[in-house]
Parts: structure tokens; sequence; C-alpha cells
């Protein structure tokens, strides 16, 4: 009896870091499946939105209410000009499934001047390093009045392996609106952005239609990792507890 009490004592602090694993391990798994099902459920509503019959683009009044979580990748159709004398260029690499085109390059982003004076910055799609000069794609500098039809996107967020924008040297990396608009000197411009489709423009550049739409979903993964270390812990502590608690004095 002593030496099954000094056993059941000796339990005692590898129980409780055991116990300490193993919900720290649940805890893990159970925010993994909330994040599998917010991941789900985002990846149905942009699809729904996708696929949504056009809409036409919010007034200007409505602007500053449009967010991500309610508006972004609508599909939206708006009428102006644009403004090539204001172009922007964003460094990025083109997918080897593009159309035509791929590997390093720019998207061209246009304000498009609509006829209330306000400006909405349209990514025209993608030209590659050696059409940098708007010269090389003069064809397609539309100019007058244009219809466009496109998707709905919020600005760009910052992340470790994109570079931040430097609008002094005129280097692009990330698509935001707002640093656009105030390098450019471009009064009334929506804090959003437009992906043109791929309807193709004159001279087949920009290349449009090039929206990445990808939301990697790994959440079920990791659930099935952390619930399973939690049980392995719980195995690994169970045999040891009964080894202890099985072994006699010589």
């Amino acid at each position: 009896m002593t030496a099954a009490r000094g056993a059941l004592r000796g339990l005692v602090l590898p129980g409780i870091l055991s116990a300490i694993g193993i919900a720290i391990l649940l805890g893990f798994g159970v925010w993994q499946l909330e994040r599998l099902a917010w991941k789900e459920e985002l990846i149905a509503r942009v699809e729904a939105r996708m696929t949504a019959p056009v809409a036409a683009l919010p007034s200007e009044s409505a602007w500053s209410k449009i967010s991500a979580a309610a508006d972004e990748y609508r599909r939206v159709a708006l009428q102006g000009r644009f403004r090539h004398d204001r172009e922007t260029l964003v460094y990025t690499v083109a997918s080897e499934n593009a159309r035509g085109f791929s590997g390093p390059g720019y998207l061209v982003l246009t304000p498009l001047e609509l006829a209330s004076g306000a400006s909405v910055i349209v990514n025209r799609g993608f030209v590659p390093l050696d059409k940098k000069d708007p010269a090389t794609r003069r064809a397609g500098q539309v100019e007058g009045g244009v219809a466009i039809t496109g998707l709905l996107r919020m600005p760009e967020e910052a992340n470790y392996f994109t570079p931040e924008n430097d609008p002094a040297k005129d280097a692009w990396y990330r698509r935001v609106p707002a640093e656009i608009a105030r390098a450019r000197g471009i009064e009334r411009a929506a804090p959003f952005m437009i992906d043109a489709d791929g309807t193709p423009n004159p001279g087949d550049l920009p290349q449009g239609g090039g929206t990445r739409v990808s939301f990697p979903n790994n959440h079920l993964q990791y659930v099935v990792t952390w619930f399973g270390l939690a049980l392995a812990l719980a195995g690994v502590f169970t045999a040891y507890a009964w080894q202890q608690i099985g072994r006699r004095p010589s």
C-alpha cells in the first residue's frame, strides 16, 4: 500500500503537466475548427459574389461604408475615361497559366475619372518587364470614354514578404489606392480599386482578368494534428502512470 501511495504521489507533477499540455493542444484544435468554419464561409461568400450578376458601382457618397467583409470581390460596372498620364506600375510576377504572358512584370493601375469628377483606380492588368514604357503598348492606352467591368478590391495589406511602397522613387509593390492617389495628385479617389476582367485590350496589353482568388484551407489538417497530439500525450501519460503504479519494490 505504501509503495502504491508513493507511486501515486510521484504522478502528481507529471499528471498536472500532462493535463496542461493536453488542454493547450485541445485549445489549438478547437481554434482551428473555428478557423475552418470561417474559411469555408469566406470561400462560399467570395464564390457567390464572383458569380452574381454585375452591379453598378456604388455612388461616391457610399464609398466610406464599403468594407472587405461586405463588398470585396463583388462584380461591378463603371464608366469614365482613363488618366493614362497618372498611371502607376506595381511590380508583380504573373503565374505561368496567365493568358499569353507570365513571369516578372507590372500591374498597370490607372485612375478612371468618372462623370462626377471622382476617380477609381483600375487595375487594368499585367504587362511584362519589356512593356513597362507606355510607348511600347500604345494601342492599349485607350482614349475617350470606356466601360469597365471587374471585381471590387480593397487595399493590399502589408506582410513580411512584400516591400513597402516608395513613392519618392516611384517604386510600387502593393496596391494601396490612398498612397497612389496622394503620389499622383488624384483628388476624390475611391478607397478601393477595381480589378478589370479579362476583356481584351487593344494590342492585348495590359492583360486583364488575372485576379488571384486563392484561400489556402489547411485547417482540417491542423485540427487532426492538434487533436492527435493531445491524444498521443494522454496515451503517453497513461502508459507511464500504469508502469509506475504497477512497479513493485525490489
